[in-house]
């Protein structure tokens, strides 16, 4: 169940096959065969039940989600200027952390929460099993560049401003 194309094009780099599922279904889904393993937000895999089908868990990075909140154009042109201050007011990095902060709170904590929970294992992989895994992906990165570039944008200097960003966030493999 992949949770967007990336990690989708990476199962498949990897051998696997992906099933579609809703998060909902996807207990279902491993509990009938019809998946053998998920890629899922830690917190959520107890949220949804999923800890009660699983015992394996492997604890690697692979994926972030991006959500966003989009409007027309159009309709925010018809809105009222009081409609538009409360969407101006609120479209702001500060409310995004509002937002989407308990979020990813929520899901870093059952990472913790997993790693202490009777008859479950947690599997860090090896630096030479990611080493492994990035070779594999390598042609995604090389797919992704190419349709910056039809887009008409430098995947050179995407890539090293993503590279710094997650650098200073501490948040790579």
């Amino acid at each position: 169940r992949p949770a967007q194309s990336t990690i989708g094009q990476m199962v498949k780099s990897l051998g696997g096959t992906n099933v579609q599922a809703s998060a909902p279904e996807s207990r279902d889904a491993l509990e009938r065969g019809v998946a053998d393993a998920i890629t899922f937000p830690w917190g959520s895999v107890f949220l949804f039940g999923i800890d009660k089908v699983t015992k394996y868990h492997m604890d690697v990075p692979l994926y972030s989600t991006v959500f966003t909140y989009s409007m027309n154009k159009a309709v925010y042109d018809g809105m009222s200027a009081a409609q538009k201050k409360v969407i101006d007011n609120h479209c702001t990095t500060e409310w995004a952390e509002k937002v989407a902060g308990p979020w990813a709170d929520f899901e870093a904590a059952g990472r913790e929460k997993m790693k202490k929970a009777e008859g479950h294992e947690v599997y860090k992989i090896s630096a030479d099993q990611l080493a492994q895994w990035k070779k594999v992906v390598e042609p995604l990165e090389k797919d992704w560049a190419e349709a910056v570039k039809k887009a008409g944008g430098d995947p050179v200097a995407i890539k090293a401003d993503l590279d710094a960003a997650i650098k200073k966030y501490g948040a790579g493999l």
